[in-house]
């Protein structure tokens, strides 16, 4: 079997691919958290973002939502300086914006998870693709979220973004075929 071939050499870049990558998931947080590194990642590579998840981990006390959404303009520019997080203060203060309409979404939908996974009637899309090259950047599916996610005031959350981060928490399977990690192979 040959594995996905866009996680290269890079240790951090296969475990994100082999533990989490397509792999459904529901929790609010970690949704949440993934809806964070996706935007921060905007015009630069996956691995930076990666090398950098601890430190915001630590920055947004383990993407807390309503810590988040409570946080002030000082302790935004105070995580800007102090913490090894991506620099780029329009994507800091995007988190605190993104907390606070999670939360409406949580009081509208009873959840964050509810609201992305009903876009694919709570079900995987399981594609089916031979190729890295097959991987689209985005999809009808996808520029539809980002309108819908814009709407209601989030921000970074543009149609490739949101491709990435529907791959990110599961709602999208894009493992090639023979890798042994797609759906179709995966036995836990």
């Amino acid at each position: 079997m040959s594995t996905c071939l866009w996680p290269g050499n890079n240790q951090l870049m296969k475990e994100y691919h082999d533990r989490e990558w397509c792999i459904p998931n529901y929790d609010d947080r970690f949704i949440f958290e993934m809806l964070t590194l996706e935007g921060a990642q905007s015009g630069l590579s996956w691995n930076i973002v990666l090398s950098k998840r601890e430190s915001y981990k630590k920055a947004f006390h383990n993407f807390d939502i309503s810590y988040c959404a409570n946080l002030t303009e000082e302790e935004l520019e105070s995580i800007k300086d102090e913490y090894q997080v991506i620099k780029h203060l329009a994507k800091i203060r995007s988190v605190k914006n993104n907390a606070i309409r999670t939360l409406n979404i949580q009081k509208e939908f009873g959840s964050l998870s509810t609201f992305l996974w009903q876009y694919v009637q709570f079900t995987p899309l399981i594609n089916k693709r031979n190729f890295d090259a097959d991987i689209p950047a985005q999809t009808d599916l996808s520029i539809q979220l980002s309108k819908d996610l814009k709407k209601r005031g989030f921000k970074f959350v543009g149609p490739v973004i949101i491709y990435s981060f529907m791959q990110a928490i599961g709602m999208v399977d894009d493992h090639i075929e023979s890798c042994p990690f797609h759906t179709h192979h995966r036995t836990s």
